[in-house]
Formats: structure tokens, sequence, C-alpha cells
């Protein structure tokens, strides 16, 4: 494509594309013209650099996130939601944790989120630095959870489409991993029990108790 028909839109959408397939990695200009079939050129007469595109495509998955309305579902019902989506966005763009990790983020669609959560917190009853506290906290605990999806991504891209060496070099880690917890007594009992197979994956809808959790600990903290 010529520079004159491309938008900003368009240059930021597929470098979300590209963000999704190869990881902050793999971001790159001429790589994106490519995609665009376009000169790597042309791109940077809609964006500065590759910092700036970053910025850009981060606040625009930002984006996608929902904001409920707290008066209407609860402060609760609303800031689980909020987490979960949040939670969510993260799973879909894995990416967005080594961004949050190597960048400092801003923009609308992240200014837009962070207002509103502050407002969620604020009709619980908590005020001004204590709003600040819990929207953080909570929003730590998410980006906590979606570490381990953003590792388990990085993994498979650098193995390509070989998902046999994914699997292998997660079963070689496994083991050795099991072979050191043998040697402590409440690690030992778990993985020689029948729920190894459930311990060794992680408790089933364990954010989901995390959670629960948090938010009982802040109401707690309200009351």
């Amino acid at each position: 494509m010529p520079r004159d028909t491309l938008t900003r839109h368009q240059i930021v959408s597929t470098a979300v594309e590209l963000l999704d397939a190869d990881g902050l990695e793999g971001l790159n200009m001429r790589a994106l013209g490519k995609r665009l079939d376009s000169a790597a050129t042309a791109v940077y007469w809609h964006v500065k650099n590759k910092d700036n595109l970053v910025l850009l495509a981060t606040d625009q998955v930002w984006g996608e996130l929902k904001l409920p309305d707290p008066e209407a579902a609860g402060w609760r019902a609303a800031a689980s939601a909020m987490a979960t989506d949040l939670y969510e966005m993260f799973v879909r763009h894995p990416w967005l944790v080594q961004v949050l990790a190597a960048h400092l983020v801003y923009g609308e669609g992240k200014a837009r989120h962070d207002d509103h959560s502050l407002a969620v917190y604020e009709a619980a009853g908590f005020t001004g630095t204590q709003a600040d506290r819990a929207a953080a906290t909570v929003f730590t605990y998410v980006l906590g959870n979606a570490a381990g999806v953003a590792a388990t991504a990085s993994l498979t891209r650098r193995h390509g489409e070989d998902r046999t060496a994914v699997e292998q070099q997660l079963e070689e880690a496994l083991a050795k991993a099991r072979e050191i917890a043998l040697r402590y007594p409440r690690l030992r009992t778990r993985l020689e029990t029948q729920a190894a197979a459930e311990y060794a994956a992680a408790p089933d809808r364990t954010f989901e108790f995390g959670l629960r959790a948090l938010l009982d600990g802040l109401e707690q903290e309200l009351a």
C-alpha cells in the first residue's frame, strides 16, 4: 500500500494481530509492513517509532474492556466483572503482560478503564487513597494470574508450530519440579495423592477463589 492509503487505525489493528501472533519480540516495522503489503517506511508517516506503536496497540485493546455500572449491579458484582474481563483480555493478548513490564503504559483506553475502576470502589465506600489502593490491589492480582498465560504463549512461540517440542519441554520441566517438590513434606503429600495431576496444573477455579477472597477482604476493610 502507498503511504497515503494507509490509516493509523489500519496500522494499529494490524500491529495488534502481529503482537497476538508473534509477541512483543516479533513486532517490528518490517514485519508490520509485510502484513500491510506496504513499505516499512510508509508506517513512519503515521506512528513515530516502535514504542509509540506499542502504546497505540495497547490502548486499542484496552478499549475492549466493558464498564459495568456499580449503581445497577452493585459495587462487588461490578468489581468482579471488571477483574474477570481484564483477565480475559490478558489471555487474549498475552503480550500485554510483557508490555506492562517494559513500558510506561498510558492512553485514553486505559484512562477510561482506570477512572471507572475508581468509580466502582468509591461506590463501595472507599475514598481517596483507599479507593486507589483497592483498585491497584485487584489489578495487581489479575496481572499476576495472567503471567502464567503469557509465559506459556512465549514458550509456544519459541517453538513455532512444533507442539511436540513444547509438550516435551513442559513434561521435562514438570518432572524436574516434581523431583524437587518430593523433598518437601507438604508438596510431597499432594503429589502422592490422586489429586497430583490437578495440583500440578493448579487447582480448578483458582482465579475465581482468589478474587472472591480479595473482595471479601476489601469488604472487611470497609467494615
